[in-house]
């Protein structure tokens, strides 16, 4: 690629998209950038914006476009980002797209395109209120897709410890799902409208759903 090759990755919670995202790390050599992650390491590392974040957030605020894209920034200059980004996280809207779409000018880096992870909102509440995770190694499983080989025992590690998010119910992903759509709807537009829009079937398996993203990448790479 003579430019960087950006992915957006949109889609609600329990889409799947960072499980997809660290599978096409590691298969296309991409750099995953999460904002949550991102202002945290910024956080940590004390950058200028970093320090800007923090002082945002100690006083209980939000912090600004203008920061997060600041780090972003600082996060792409980066010589590991050269074979390609995939943005999950950001933008969230339509303000948002722009800056981006500004930055990456400012880069010299292309936006490959932005695919939508499509779901069935209905499925989507049954798949996140009932994951779990284990306790010790991290390991993710289902009470209706993915359980235990023995009933109550980590196959990764073999704890018998386990933890569910306190978020994770059928009230609040119904939310959390309203709201995404609601914040999501200009970014489709907008895309859609640059013609940089992709949709994906999120529904499916994880590997149909991997073999899918990647065709898309291959394209956007050519």
């Amino acid at each position: 690629m003579t430019k960087t090759n950006v992915l957006i990755l949109l889609g609600p919670p329990g889409a799947g998209k960072g499980t997809q995202a660290r599978m096409l790390e590691q298969k296309f050599g991409l750099v995953q950038l999460s904002t949550g992650d991102l202002l945290r390491a910024a956080v940590a590392a004390g950058t200028d914006a970093g320090k800007q974040a923090k002082a945002v957030m100690d006083a209980g605020g939000l912090v600004s476009d203008e920061i997060v894209l600041a780090i972003l920034r600082d996060r792409m200059s980066e010589p590991d980002t050269a074979r390609g980004v995939i943005l999950d996280g950001f933008p969230r809207t339509a303000g948002q797209a722009a800056a981006l779409d500004t930055l990456l000018e400012e880069q010299g880096m292309s936006l490959g395109a932005a695919i939508s992870l499509e779901v069935d909102d209905a499925a989507m509440v049954e798949r996140v209120a009932g994951r779990y995770t284990c306790a010790k190694c991290g390991e993710g499983y289902h009470d209706s897709f993915k359980t235990p080989t023995v009933d109550g025992v980590c196959d990764a590690c073999g704890s018998t410890e386990f933890k569910r998010r306190a978020d994770d119910n059928a009230e609040t992903v119904g939310a959390r799902l309203s709201a995404y759509h609601d914040q999501t709807a200009p970014l489709i537009a907008y895309y859609d409208g640059k013609g940089a829009l992709k949709r994906v079937d999120a529904m499916g398996e994880i590997d149909r759903i991997a073999a899918d993203l990647g065709a898309i990448v291959t394209e956007v790479a050519a």
